[in-house]
C-alpha cells in the first residue's frame, strides 16, 4: 500500500495543473499522479487548435464569450459556471505563460490570436497547431522539479476504494479512500490510499472507434465513478469533430483543426459542391454540432463515405507557418494541400457531460474530486464551443486547489483489504477482448452516431446487454489486465450514453434523435 494526501488519476492539464499548485503550496505533503501509459500521453497533448481567452485591448469581452458559450450549450449551460470560467481565463493563462509554455505572437509581440467555429472574436491563443502539446511539456517540466511529487506511469486505475470495499462502513457517508492500482509492467495491484482523490482521465473516444482521442481515452474515470455510485449527467452530449482526416484502410483519428476553417477553409462535396452555406449563414464557421450533423446529411443523401476540406485558395505559406504539423500529415498521406482536398470525415470528439461535479470540483461521493473531461461542470451544456475545454480544466483544477488548500481532509481510520484476485486465472484468449471491443464500438458508430433514433437505440442496448454479460463472465474469471479493464469501463460508458440519451425527449446542441423533431 502507498499512502499520500492527494492522489491524482491522469496526466493531463487539468491533473498536472492542480499537482504543481497543491504541491507548491504544501511542500510537506505528498502528491501521487497516476497515468496508464507514458506521463505525456493524454488528451490534452493532441490538442490543436488552441484555448479561447479574452484579452484585454481588442473588440473581445468577458461578455461575447460567455455570449458564445451560452449559444453553442442550446440552452442547457449553468450561466454562473460560464461567467466563472470565462472571467477566470486571463489569470489561468498568465499562469501557464509564468511556467513555461510559450505561445504564438504576432510581429507585434502581441499574443497571436485565431478564430474558431461559433466564436465572434479572434480569441484562440494558440503554439502552431500544437497547442495542447506545448501545454503538456511545460506542465511536466514544472511538476518535475517539485520533490513531493512523484509520477507513475503505466499505472492503471482498477476500481476506486469506497465504503463498498471497506467492513463496517457502509453507515458513513458514500467516501472515497483511494484506488485500487494496475502496475502494468510488473502485473502486481496494489492499494493507494488518499486523503483526497482527483479524477482527472480524460474522455471517452474509443467507446466509438473512430475517434480524434487517443487509445488511452476509453472513459476509464466516468466508469469507475458510475460503479462507485457518483451521479454521472449529460452523457447524451457526446461532441464529434466535423473534420477527422478519412482514412479508407483505418480508423479516423488525426484532426483537422476547427482553426483550419476558421483560417478561410471551405468544406466540399466530391463534386465540389460547398454545402455548408445551405445549412446555417455561418457557413463553415458553424457551431461543431451543426457542421458535424450536416456533413452527415450529406453523406447519407450521396452514400459517399467522407467529404472533403479544400484549402487550395489559402495563402500556403501562412497556411505552412500557422499549420505545420497539419500540413505535413497530409504530406504523409500524399495529400498536397497546395492542389488537393483533404479527405474528412466527422469522428468522436469530446464528451459534454460526465461526472457531476460542483465549482469546486466536488463530485457526489466526499473526498472525490473530479476535474477535466470527465466532468458534467455545466460549462459545455448541449455543446461545447470550440477550445473552451482547455480553459475549463485550468480553472477548475485551481478551484480544486484552492478548496483543499482552505479545508483539510483526513482519511478515516480505515482498514482497506487487498485486492483479491484468488480462483483467477491468466486470460488465454485475448481475441475474445478484441472481438467484443470491436462489436461495442460498431455497435455505438451505427446505433448511437451523431443522428439517433429510438428504435436503433433500444436495439443497441439489446445488442450491448449481451456484450456486457460475455465481458462480466471474463472479468469474473480472468487475472485483471488492462485490456479487459479498459473493454469493461467502455462497456459501462456506452451504456450510460444509450439510457441517458432515451431519457432526453428534445433535440438539443450535439444531441439529435429524428424520433424529437416536431412534426
Amino acid at each position: 500500500m502507498i499512502e499520500t494526501n492527494y492522489l491524482v488519476i491522469g496526466s493531463g492539464i487539468a491533473g498536472l495543473t492542480f499537482s504543481v499548485k497543491i504541491a507548491e503550496r504544501f511542500p510537506e505533503k505528498k502528491v501521487v499522479i497516476i497515468t496508464k501509459s507514458n506521463e505525456e500521453e493524454s488528451n490534452t497533448k493532441y490538442a490543436q487548435g488552441g484555448m479561447a481567452v479574452v484579452l484585454d485591448g481588442g473588440k473581445d469581452s468577458f461578455k461575447k464569450h460567455i455570449e458564445d458559450t451560452l449559444i453553442a450549450g442550446d440552452g442547457l449551460c449553468d450561466e454562473k459556471v460560464v461567467k466563472m470560467v470565462v472571467t477566470e481565463g486571463p489569470k489561468r493563462l498568465r499562469e501557464l505563460m509564468d511556467w513555461g509554455a510559450s505561445f504564438d505572437v504576432d510581429k507585434g509581440g502581441h499574443l497571436d490570436l485565431g478564430k474558431e467555429g461559433g466564436h465572434s472574436e479572434y480569441r484562440i491563443v494558440h503554439h502552431k497547431d500544437i497547442t495542447g502539446y506545448e501545454i503538456e511539456r511545460a506542465l511536466l517540466n514544472r511538476a518535475h522539479q517539485l520533490p513531493n511529487i512523484s509520477i507513475l506511469p503505466h499505472h492503471f486505475a482498477i476500481d476506486l476504494v469506497t465504503n463498498h470495499h471497506i467492513k463496517d462502513s457502509e453507515s458513513h457517508p458514500l467516501t472515497c479512500y483511494g484506488a485500487y492500482v494496475l502496475d502494468q509492467i510488473t502485473g502486481d495491484i496494489f492499494t493507494i490510499k488518499a486523503n483526497s482523490t482527483l479524477l482527472a482521465s480524460g474522455g471517452i473516444g474509443c467507446v466509438y472507434g473512430h475517434t480524434t482521442n487517443p487509445i488511452i481515452a476509453t472513459g476509464d474515470g466516468v466508469a469507475m465513478a458510475y460503479r462507485a455510485k457518483a451521479i454521472i449527467q449529460d452523457m447524451e452530449f457526446v461532441q464529434f469533430h466535423p473534420t477527422a482526416l478519412y482514412e479508407a484502410k483505418g480508423e479516423s483519428s488525426f484532426l483537422i483543426s476547427e482553426a483550419v476553417r476558421g483560417f478561410g477553409a471551405y468544406l466540399r462535396d466530391k463534386k465540389g459542391y460547398r454545402f455548408m452555406p445551405d445549412y446555417d449563414k455561418r457557413a463553415e464557421l458553424a457551431s461543431r454540432d451543426i457542421v458535424s450533423q450536416s456533413i452527415d446529411n450529406e453523406l447519407k443523401k450521396s452514400g459517399d463515405t467522407h467529404v472533403y476540406l479544400d484549402c487550395t485558395h489559402l495563402d500556403m505559406e501562412a497556411f505552412k507557418n500557422h499549420f505545420p504539423n497539419i500540413y505535413n500529415k497530409c504530406l504523409e498521406h500524399h495529400i498536397d494541400i497546395r492542389t488537393d482536398w483533404i479527405p474528412v470525415i466527422p469522428a468522436s470528439h469530446y464528451l459534454c457531460g460526465g461526472i457531476q461535479v460542483d465549482m469546486e470540483g466536488r463530485t457526489s461521493i466526499a473526498d472525490l474530486f473530479a476535474c477535466g473531461e470527465c466532468t458534467r461542470t455545466g460549462l459545455h451544456g448541449a455543446n461545447r464551443l470550440a477550445s473552451n475545454s482547455l480553459l475549463e480544466a485550468l480553472v477548475y483544477a485551481h478551484n480544486i486547489f484552492k478548496h483543499l488548500s482552505e479545508n483539510e481532509y483526513n482519511y478515516l481510520d480505515v482498514n482497506i483489504p487487498d485486492w483479491n484476485d484468488e480462483g483467477t486465472t491468466i486470460a488465454k484468449e485475448h481475441v475474445l477482448i478484441q472481438h467484443n471491443l470491436k462489436q461495442m464500438q460498431a455497435l455505438m458508430r451505427d446505433y448511437v452516431g451523431i443522428v439517433r433514433s429510438n428504435k436503433r437505440m433500444r436495439k443497441g442496448i439489446k445488442h450491448l446487454d449481451l456484450i456486457y454479460s460475455e465481458v462480466e463472465d471474463l472479468y469474473k474469471e480472468s487475472k485483471i489486465t488492462t485490456s479487459l479493464c479498459e473493454l469493461r469501463n467502455m462497456i459501462n460508458v456506452a451504456h450510460l450514453i444509450i439510457r441517458q440519451s432515451l431519457e432526453r425527449t428534445e433535440n438539443k446542441g450535439g444531441y439529435f434523435n429524428v424520433d424529437n423533431v416536431k412534426n
